[in-house]
């Protein structure tokens, strides 16, 4: 006879979407809270490599914290300030680009009338905001100055994270009983964390350099403040890719000419191809575990839960969230629909074989 108490996969699938849907409310209304958090957690989980590589060349523990997070506040105060430097000057430098801006305009409108486009140039004075590059530098900037403060919140928080670190295995298998497997889950995504953070971060250093050489083959301005964009939106799946062209497409059309600016789009894309599609998925392999279609859906999610934040480190969070699931057999199903293609059940000669090449 079957347990009245026992809930049916409908009514328990049911129970665990809506207990879903309350979390990520509750964490959208304390995004402001959380959205530190975890980036003080990724950054930490980055950050705790080279401080054991500090230890083990027999680093005092204070002195190899002090030149972690010494190392933390350079990069970020030098980012801070060369991206503020050069929104600043690009906003000094507006009027000139506008007036040119204006002048492309003309010609494009006059271009529209010739192949019976009417009232082309009026309806493209109207269409065209002049203060709107200018109010979105205003928007940046504030933001970038507000950020400023919340990045030494979260320096301070990894400073506390880097400190507990050590101890922190023992403390969550006394506080949640955990088993070998479940330590050995966490450890492989943690692994796996840090490993696509490094080589996230490696292929996005790539890509701004590449850019900021390309750009400065044609002398386009502020070839700086793009680099940096580019390096900052190659972290943003899909969508990053396209977001740092356009700005700096727009720049040199404004700057140059059409056919430079065709070029210019030619080698972000020929960047983004060779670096984003080739090299970093051989470099970074099949470990993440995570479906094409998840990686989009994440980002929609995480970036509506935790806004910025979200945007950025939806990959690894995702594969947080894939691992707690996978830990349980009712939620288990959510965990394979969101990992990656299931071929099906491997041959006995190609289980052989891939158990060889484990061994090996």
């Amino acid at each position: 006879m079957q347990d009245p108490t026992r809930f049916s996969p409908i009514s328990h699938a049911v129970i665990v979407a809506a207990a879903i849907a309350i979390a990520l409310f509750f964490a959208q209304a304390a995004a402001s809270i959380i959205g530190p958090i975890l980036l003080a957690t990724f950054i930490a989980i980055i950050a705790t490599p080279p401080l054991r590589w500090l230890r083990r060349k027999r680093v005092p523990k204070w002195l190899a914290l002090a030149v972690i997070v010494f190392a933390l506040f350079e990069a970020g105060s030098l980012l801070v300030l060369v991206f503020t430097g050069q929104l600043e000057g690009f906003r000094d430098g507006w009027p000139d680009y506008q007036k040119r801006l204006v002048l492309l305009s003309d010609q494009i409108g006059i271009w529209l009338e010739g192949i019976g486009v009417d009232n082309a140039r009026e309806a493209l004075r109207e269409i065209y905001d002049p203060t709107l590059a200018v109010g979105l530098v205003r928007v940046a900037l504030s933001k970038v100055r507000g950020a400023f403060g919340t990045g030494l919140l979260v320096l301070l928080a990894v400073i506390f994270m880097l400190i507990e670190a050590p101890g922190l295995s023992a403390k969550l298998k006394k506080a949640f009983n955990l088993t070998d497997e479940g330590e050995a889950r966490i450890q492989r995504v943690s692994s796996a964390i840090n490993h696509y953070m490094v080589i996230k971060s490696i292929a996005s250093l790539a890509t701004a350099l590449c850019i900021w050489a390309w750009l400065r083959i044609f002398g386009i301005d502020f070839a700086f403040l793009w680099t940096i964009l580019a390096f900052l939106l190659n972290f943003i799946p899909f969508v990053g890719a396209f977001l740092m062209t356009v700005p700096a497409v727009f720049m040199a059309l404004v700057q140059t000419d059409l056919l430079t600016s065709l070029l210019v789009a030619l080698g972000y894309f020929a960047v983004n191809t060779v670096i984003g599609s080739i090299l970093e998925p051989r470099v970074m392999g099949r470990g993440l575990g995570i479906s094409t279609l998840a990686v989009f859906l994440s980002l929609l999610l995480w970036g509506w839960v935790l806004g910025t934040v979200g945007v950025f480190l939806a990959v690894p969070i995702t594969m947080v969230l894939i691992t707690a699931l996978d830990a349980s057999p009712q939620t288990r199903p959510i965990a394979i629909l969101l990992g990656p293609n299931v071929t099906g059940k491997p041959e006995p000669e190609e289980e052989k074989s891939a158990a060889g090449g484990a061994a090996d």
